[in-house]
């Protein structure tokens, strides 16, 4: 069965209503600064503390994500702080879409590396950061996946270009 298609708005509306610190990474942070491609799932970065982690959980628990298998529905999965942060990476299913939760992203050192770059942007009323453009390209080069290094070149252009957001990292 195919996975729901991606509603980014309401997936990253629902961290932001629990308070979750994060920021967007990957794809779709290269699709927000302006990339002209299609991404399938939201990456995201969250910041490690246990209140934030607690905060997660409780949003992951609203959006009903399942760790993607590759089979819809997913797997149903406990969760709290301490579990999510055992895991480095979790490909989960949500009702919203697929969700990807990286805490060290390829070539990062994670949340407090990437949030220093960050750009601040809303869209449909919810306000969250994103990755630096420089950070996505950075990542992404360091992953060296045959799908990354496949837009990297139009990415390092946009680099080279300015296209991105602009920066307010506050």
């Amino acid at each position: 069965m195919a996975e729901p298609a991606l509603d980014a708005t309401r997936l990253l509306g629902t961290l932001e209503r629990h308070g979750v610190r994060f920021l967007v990474i990957g794809g779709l942070a290269a699709v927000l600064h302006g990339a002209p491609y299609q991404t399938v799932d939201c990456n995201v970065t969250p910041e490690e503390s246990d209140d934030n982690l607690a905060r997660l959980s409780a949003a992951l628990r609203e959006l009903h994500a399942r760790i993607w298998t590759g089979d819809d529905p997913g797997l149903e999965f406990q969760h709290d702080a301490r579990s999510l942060r055992d895991a480095r990476t979790w490909h989960l299913i949500t009702g919203h879409g697929l969700l990807d939760i990286s805490f060290q992203p390829a070539g990062t050192a994670g949340y407090p590396d990437l949030i220093k770059r960050a750009v601040f942007i809303e869209v449909d009323g919810v306000r969250f950061a994103v990755a630096s453009l420089a950070d996505v390209v950075h990542s992404k080069q360091a992953a060296g996946r045959d799908k990354d290094e496949r837009v990297l070149p139009l990415l390092r252009r946009m680099l080279a270009e300015g296209i991105q957001l602009d920066h307010d990292a506050e």
